[in-house]
């Protein structure tokens, strides 16, 4: 008898999920080129560290925290990269990172990344798991607040990411030690806004036949 193949997911698969997921949200949000470093550093203890930290719970089929620290030089490139891209002008910016509007604006990604990562995990493990509102500390260079969690055989991982204009900041993930193991094979159902929006487009008439068609239904609900 022929044994079934498995496929096992490690913590740190799950953590290359929301690397992903840190370097799609904000390289969109800010159209610029955000990379994360290809060694991860295994440490004890995950902190909110100078000079802003972000932190976000989630649980469910398993439980983590989620922590970005930024420095005021990565945290106001962020900010202004973003806001100028939505046509923000330059001159309306805040011009410090204890700004109300840069934390809102931290948070505001935060929020996305840890959506499209939860997304991630739904559709690639079939596992859901829910995320609480971030929340956002200006921390000065003295002070490390340790965020303490009840986790199970809890693992902590530590990645750099880098700007564009190759300003540092770190994300941090504590999760439940846990290993998903693939029995069989299965169907996955899409998920990706993105990818369904392209597939229905591709699928789709062209535009120019499309408003014929509603204009045409238009007039004959007019009798025309």
């Amino acid at each position: 008898m022929t044994k079934a193949k498995t496929k096992t997911i490690s913590t740190d698969d799950v953590l290359l999920m929301l690397c992903n997921s840190v370097k799609k949200v904000l390289s969109a949000a800010t159209q610029t080129q955000i990379n994360y470093s290809p060694m991860v550093q295994k440490i004890t203890r995950t902190c909110l560290r100078p000079d802003i930290g972000c932190f976000v719970l989630f649980d469910g089929g398993f439980s983590g925290l989620v922590i970005i620290n930024f420095s005021a030089q990565s945290a106001m490139e962020l900010y202004r990269a973003y806001m100028m891209s939505m046509g923000m002008p330059e001159s309306e910016l805040a011009t410090q990172h204890t700004s109300d509007e840069v934390g809102n604006m931290l948070g505001e990604l935060m929020n996305q990344i840890v959506g499209d990562f939860t997304g991630k995990v739904g559709h690639e493990l079939l596992v859901s798991i829910n995320q609480n509102q971030p929340k956002m500390l200006t921390i000065n260079k003295e002070v490390l607040v340790s965020i303490d969690t009840n986790l199970d055989r809890a693992q902590a991982r530590r990645v750099a990411f880098t700007t564009a204009r190759h300003c540092v900041f770190y994300m941090e993930l504590a999760m439940d030690r846990t290993e998903f193991i693939q029995l069989h094979d299965f169907e996955r159902e899409e998920t990706d806004p993105d990818r369904i929006v392209e597939e229905v487009g591709r699928q789709s008439p062209t535009s120019t036949k499309q408003e014929s068609l509603v204009d045409q239904d238009l007039l004959d609900e007019l009798g025309i």
